[in-house]
């Protein structure tokens, strides 16, 4: 950002406040702004990502007490006028004279006011020049000077940038959370990690980005969390999924059984009698809590097939196969298969 900049942009308007806004009006208005403004709200919008920029801009400057005091100088020095103008032959800086006129006395309009040279680099009277450092973040360094910038780019804070780093993370520290510790361009960064955080979703560090190279503040630091995978349990939104292996006597004749919780303890859970493979059966509360809800555990059971039998137990399967020789669990799937067939619905 340019001092001319400054001149052309009335960031109060920007972010909707008034001049004598207080700092907490500033953050609030921004903070409304930037969340409808946001670009993972509007993809693809142009316009909306350009509003964000200058949203962003406007808030570095009024949000720092010391740029939003200077920025409130130039503003009113300049009288509403937004433009120094480059320098004509032998006239030495006409529109930079315009403004000084108005800033000691001399209207738009009325007589120009002529500074004569008095031993200061280029004709500008001693210590005039860090009058304008000092409002310009380069005092000492003389107008025009490299450090001081030009009449038309005076050289003003600049915020740092962003960086990025990625942090995994064990799926129950991701659902309970936790604080880990980075490391960033050489420094040691420690980022707390809220609970409920998903897979790929960023964790925003205020002011531990990159410093600025011109006194401004200093960038913010976006953690991409990478979740690892649970050897027993899944999520589906803020609800934990597990399956549960039930014997066969257990689905048939109903059972209490115990389910495993993401904090290493059980649950008791009622198996209804009947109840077949692939049933879900709902936990309440023993999920994820975020957004100040808490999702539930979902159980969906699985019925086991021994491998092997030894006799007894083969003779209680035979006997159970005998008792039940008259139902066909598959009758039904062949009636709508047959149903279904070409030509079968004019049967």
């Amino acid at each position: 950002m340019t001092g001319q900049d400054w001149l052309e942009k009335d960031f109060y308007a920007v972010l909707g406040v008034s001049k004598d806004a207080s700092a907490d009006e500033v953050k609030k208005a921004y903070r409304k702004l930037a969340r409808t403004l946001h670009p993972d709200a509007n993809p693809g919008d142009a316009s909306a990502e350009a509003r964000f920029k200058e949203v962003g801009e406007a808030y570095a400057v009024l949000s720092d007490p010391e740029q939003r005091q200077q920025y409130d100088a130039v503003r009113a020095m300049a009288g509403g006028r937004a433009r120094f103008t480059a320098a004509g032959p032998g006239h030495g800086a006409d529109g930079f004279e315009d403004l000084l006129g108005g800033l000691f006395g001399a209207g738009a309009g009325g007589p120009r006011v002529r500074y004569e040279t008095a031993g200061g680099p280029g004709g500008v009277p001693p210590g005039f020049e860090d009058l304008l450092g000092g409002l310009f973040s380069g005092a000492g360094a003389g107008v025009g000077g490299p450090a001081g910038g030009t009449a038309t780019g005076f050289r003003v804070p600049t915020r740092g940038a962003d960086l990025e780093a990625e942090a995994p993370l064990p799926f129950a520290d991701a659902v309970t959370g936790t604080t880990v510790t980075l490391r960033v361009e050489g420094r040691t960064v420690t980022a707390r990690i809220p609970a409920g955080v998903r897979d790929g979703q960023k964790v925003r560090l205020r002011g531990q980005g990159r410093p600025s190279p011109r006194g401004g503040e200093p960038g913010d630091l976006l953690v991409a969390v990478r979740v690892q995978p649970h050897p027993v349990f899944t999520r589906e939104g803020d609800d934990l999924k597990v399956v549960l292996p039930v014997t066969f006597p257990e689905a048939a004749l109903g059972a209490d059984v115990d389910v495993p919780t993401l904090d290493g303890s059980t649950v008791r859970l009622r198996i209804a009698p009947g109840t077949p493979s692939g049933r879900t059966l709902r936990v309440r509360g023993r999920g994820v809590s975020a957004g100040g809800r808490t999702g539930d555990l979902l159980v969906t059971t699985q019925v086991v097939v021994p491998q092997r039998l030894d006799p007894d137990a083969r003779k209680a399967v035979e006997a159970f196969r005998d008792a039940t020789a008259d139902g066909d669990p598959r009758a039904e799937l062949l009636a709508r298969a047959r149903a279904g067939a070409p030509g079968g619905g004019a049967r």
